[in-house]
Formats: structure tokens, sequence, C-alpha cells
């Protein structure tokens, strides 16, 4: 099952690297530093909202304009699809 990898790493050394020596090359060459993340949402708006201890992360002020747009639009709760959005794409690239 795993004889074509023993082949590449063997016979083909000039493609394939050498997982016993180090790597040669800086792993963060080509990329920008990463900027640090602030929470928007702080503390006591999260203590206000009532927020669960696994909902307070990184998305958690889309998470307040969601759960403030269905109060504030109960019946109708598909009019806040644009905010549940927000929602879910923040916490998808989280």
């Amino acid at each position: 099952m795993g004889a074509h990898l023993a082949r590449r790493y063997i016979t083909e050394t000039d493609t394939e690297p050498d997982p016993a020596r180090k790597y040669e090359f800086d792993p963060q060459l080509g990329f920008d530093e990463r900027k640090e993340r602030e929470m928007v949402a702080n503390q006591e708006q999260m203590n206000l909202a009532q927020l669960p201890l696994e909902q307070r992360d990184y998305c958690a002020h889309h998470l307040l304009k969601l759960m403030k747009c269905k109060r504030d639009n109960w019946p109708n709760f598909l009019a806040c699809k644009h905010e549940r959005h927000d929602w879910d794409y923040c916490e998808h690239q989280e």
C-alpha cells in the first residue's frame, strides 16, 4: 500500500524532501505578518447580553447584533438574514 511512497523517497530524492533533515527555507517566507486580533465586544456587553462562554469569541459582536435584531423584529425572524450571514461568515473564518 505504501510502496509508491517508499519509491518516491528513495529513488526520487531530487523532488522529494528528506523528512529526517531540517528544512532549508524560512517557513514565513512570502507571508506578511498577521495582525493581532482584537475583541470588538467587551466583557461588560457580553455579560449584559448573557452570552454563554462558548460563544464569547472574536465574533461575539456579530452575535450581539444578531440577537438585538431578533429581539427588535421578533415575529419576523427572517428580517435578520444579513446579521446572521455576517455572524456565520465570521465563525467560518475563525
